[in-house]
């Protein structure tokens, strides 16, 4: 949050502070920034009033609804900076509502106005800190900070980056925004779904890196992996007629439902195959199978994330590996090529192929995307071909494509598989 260093205040206050913080923060951020217009203005307005909360709440204790506190407190901010300007009446009749000065009406007019449209309010800050204007690692980092109520620290730590970064690229990204003048407002149109796909791709981005961490010492980042679910199912309640919505948020639960067999005792990556079915979360594989079914319900033309949704589902019915149905498995592939074609979904699709018809097929597969310029540095590639080679009694060839794989990847917990696994030919 970047507001302790202001006060001094015990443990257990700064404790129920930060709770709540991360609960309410999106909906206090959005809910100043209908007013105020300008999205860092907002955050540093909530930041005010968590700080009179850190200041007050140890001596008069935790209100019996904090987030209404804190929203109280971050209207009346706002609203004494807007009377401050000369562009006061500007902004109320961007507002759309003929407030009065005197008395309380101001503060009561603009609770009225807030509660009514809270939704639409979240819906907007979503839209706002995924827009295109911004690069893609300023979009994840924003979203994190507004949304998910982590503070500069944590992002830094979970994307292994130096905390001046992390805090230097979300003054920029607010600073881009003000300049490029991005409305608080949530597009419509045509516009609606070309937007919507840089929101999915923002939190699927989150919730990978958390899944399967790119660099570092841990194959997982559970922290990720929670924050971007939380925002799967923001959005599948503010939109809720989307169906790539819904695919997404049955996705990221269907992979996450693995989580706990995905990881040995001591933190070592445990591959699909291997892993034990009866510790996957099956509250988890529930929910996925849901949404999944409320997406298809919706009977619109599927998208990426469905698909992907579909293909998780496959393996997240099936009690045992062999009663996997990969014929169905390599189809949904073919689909996802279609709808975004992409050579590491042909990789995929490859691996596919080669459980439903033989490795030999799916080696096949691979060799054709041997020359493909985007998988050069891709370690998955000698990876997987690595791994068809050694069931086709190949142990030479598959060796080195193991330790080829080795030398690409990031992720130093992957890399001792890979090595492990180069030793085992």
């Amino acid at each position: 949050m970047g507001f302790y260093r202001r006060v001094t205040v015990d443990g257990a206050a700064a404790e129920a502070v930060d709770a709540v913080w991360r609960i309410e923060s999106a909906r206090i951020v959005a809910g100043v920034a209908r007013i105020v217009r300008d999205v860092g203005l907002a955050e540093e307005l909530a930041g005010d009033a968590l700080v009179a909360a850190l200041e007050q709440w140890p001596e008069s204790g935790v209100p019996k609804n904090p987030g209404a506190w804190l929203m109280a407190i971050a209207k009346r901010r706002a609203i004494d900076l807007i009377r401050r300007k000369d562009t006061y009446q500007r902004k109320l009749q961007e507002m759309g509502h003929e407030l009065e000065l005197d008395g309380e009406s101001v503060e009561d007019d603009v609770e009225a106005i807030l509660e009514d449209t809270i939704e639409d309010d979240l819906l907007r800050l979503v839209f706002t800190a995924c827009h295109p204007v911004l690069t893609m690692d300023a979009r994840v980092t924003l979203t994190l900070k507004l949304l998910g109520g982590l503070k500069t620290d944590e992002i830094a730590r979970a994307f292994l980056a130096p905390e001046s970064t992390i805090a230097q690229r979300i003054v920029r990204a607010k600073r881009n925004l003000a300049k490029a003048e991005v409305g608080f407002e949530v597009p419509a149109g045509p516009e609606l779904l070309d937007r919507l796909g840089s929101v999915l791709e923002v939190v699927y981005l989150i919730y990978n890196e958390g899944y399967s961490a790119t660099a570092g010492d841990d194959w997982m980042r559970p922290t990720l992996c929670n924050e971007a679910m939380r925002l799967g199912r923001l959005l599948a309640e503010l939109m809720p007629e989307e169906p790539e919505v819904h695919g997404l948020l049955a996705l990221m639960e269907l992979q996450s439902s693995r989580a706990n067999a995905r990881v040995g005792p001591d933190g070592e990556p445990v591959l699909l195959l291997e892993q034990d079915r009866r510790r996957w979360d099956r509250l988890l594989i529930n929910r996925g199978l849901a949404g999944l079914d409320r997406a298809w319900a919706l009977d619109k033309p599927p998208g990426p994330y469905l698909v992907q949704a579909a293909i998780a589902a496959c393996h997240a019915r099936a009690a045992d590996p062999d009663d996997t149905d990969w014929a169905r498995i390599a189809g949904l592939y073919a689909v996802l090529a279609q709808l975004v074609p992409s050579p590491v979904v042909e990789l995929n699709r490859a691996v596919a192929i080669s459980m439903a018809s033989g490795p030999a097929q799916g080696l096949e597969a691979v060799d054709a995307l041997a020359d493909e310029p985007s998988l050069k540095d891709y370690h998955l590639l000698p990876s997987v071909r690595g791994d068809l080679l050694f069931k086709l009694g190949r142990f030479d060839e598959a060796r080195k494509e193991f330790e080829k794989a080795a030398g690409l990847t990031r992720n130093e917990r992957e890399r001792t598989l890979l090595l492990e696994r180069a030793a085992a030919c």
